[in-house]
């Protein structure tokens, strides 16, 4: 289904000569890519939240009761 957005894009880039349209196609298939792993990305972080979250919670609390120690940066 092709939408007004997409009929756009399309007349946008017909206007172009050959070789920029195919520099257009190029940065899209960059942009999409990025975009795909980004939604990836999303996903896996809304799976893990609910952990993180409580890891958070955690920490906190172990803060607050004195069970940990500051990171030492210097140590290898």
């Amino acid at each position: 289904m092709q939408t007004p957005t997409i009929t756009t894009i399309v007349r946008m880039i017909e206007a172009l000569p050959e070789p920029a349209q195919n520099q257009i196609l190029e940065h899209l298939r960059e942009y999409v890519s990025d975009m795909q792993d980004e939604a990836v990305w999303d996903e896996l972080f809304q799976k893990t939240k609910p952990k993180l979250e409580q890891s958070a919670r955690q920490a906190r609390k172990q803060i607050e009761q004195g069970l940990s120690t500051p990171m030492d940066q210097n140590r290898r």
